[in-house]
């Protein structure tokens, strides 16, 4: 049997479904997959999948871009015969079920990773954007295996009337790569991984740290990751060097070196608008990390609110600074809540499991065990 997957970028395979497809294969699939590649050939490559270059522009409103998209994955459709399509987030999902159906391949799953900037946004161009991707998601997608990252999401594409949605609360968590590890010694540290987009609440953020900063609290505040230039609410590298230079946050771009950072850490702090289950959320849990993040879809799966850490509501930098004083001053509270991170993170989020309820849709699909 062979599955196909269709990701817009390579970088988001590896970091979030490369762990799939290598137990996919183990399970006796064949494993394809059609991403735009960029730096991770080899390593795609190395984990024995198969890979088809396909350009791809997340940020691209153009029409014929579209049929350009659909076109392309028909002929590989029809070249490569898959038994199973999976698609991640909203554009492949509905480019790819069109071309499916064209194709007569009937056994399509479409997984969101959020709902992303449209549904999260309130610029007039999301709004249209959001509308007409409503649209297209009854249109094409009912008839799909769904898979979303949180009960709201769940919810809602339900109403919209996607009849097989299964709810897999993110992409799982490596225990052995981001292990239990006791919080440092020294000066408080604060630290927010993610893209650098207005929606992951990065200007809230910066706006927390200034006011601990205006209160005497002694804190060091993190800000890791790059930009993305395929999504309308990256952050300028302007104003990133901007507050790196003013000493409020520190901007350390994009790292491979996430578990030393995390372990290095105190608090981990994510105050986005919208999420499907954040990952690095689950590596600030599985880390043994109290956790600071909003009250909104995705984020708030991941914290029992007084158990292992605070929620806040969005874009308010005032209750975010608030929050997180509260763990800076106390260091009893924060070894609790982070052993409670732990404790979540074990039960809830492993990467085993996670797995086994993708292919468990898989199975579903298929009728009987691959292997």
């Amino acid at each position: 049997m062979k599955i196909l997957y269709f990701i817009s970028e390579d970088w988001y395979f590896c970091s979030h479904r490369l762990g799939l497809a290598v137990e996919a294969k183990r399970a006796g699939y064949e494993v394809v997959l059609v991403t735009q590649v960029d730096l991770h050939e080899r390593q795609i490559v190395d984990a024995g999948v198969r890979l088809i270059n396909f350009p791809f522009s997340r940020r691209s409103l153009s029409i014929l871009e579209l049929i350009f998209i659909v076109c392309r994955l028909i002929s590989i459709y029809k070249n490569e015969r898959p038994d199973i399509v999976h698609h991640v987030a909203v554009k492949p999902s509905l480019c790819g079920t069109l071309a499916a159906r064209i194709c007569g391949i009937g056994k399509v799953v479409n997984a969101f990773a959020g709902l992303g900037w449209i549904f999260s946004s309130s610029n007039w161009i999301a709004r249209i954007l959001k509308f007409l991707a409503i649209f297209a998601i009854r249109l094409l997608l009912s008839r799909s295996q769904i898979i979303v990252q949180n009960q709201d999401d769940k919810y809602y594409v339900e109403r919209l009337g996607c009849r097989s949605v299964n709810l897999i609360r993110g992409s799982g968590i490596d225990l052995d790569v981001f292990p239990d590890t006791p919080e440092p010694t020294g000066q408080v540290v604060v630290i927010l991984i993610a893209r650098m987009l207005f929606d992951k609440g990065v200007c809230e953020y910066v706006n927390a740290a200034q006011i601990l900063k205006n209160r005497g609290r002694s804190v060091r505040f993190l800000l890791v990751g790059a930009p993305d230039n395929q999504n309308p609410a990256s952050i300028s590298l302007y104003k990133l060097n901007d507050w790196n230079e003013s000493g409020v946050v520190e901007w350390l771009g994009h790292r491979d070196d996430i578990p030393k950072l995390l372990a290095e850490s105190h608090i981990v702090c994510l105050p986005s608008y919208r999420e499907g289950l954040p990952k690095s959320l689950l590596e600030g849990l599985a880390t043994g990390r109290p956790i600071v993040t909003t009250d909104v879809p995705g984020c708030r799966e991941t914290v029992r609110e007084g158990v292992n850490g605070f929620l806040v509501p969005p874009k308010d930098a005032v209750a975010l600074a608030d929050a997180l004083e509260k763990l800076v001053l106390d260091a009893a509270l924060r070894k609790s809540m982070g052993h409670e991170s732990r404790l979540i993170a074990v039960s809830e989020f492993s990467s085993e499991r996670i797995v086994a309820e993708t292919l468990a849709v898989y199975t579903s699909l298929i009728g009987t065990h691959v292997a």
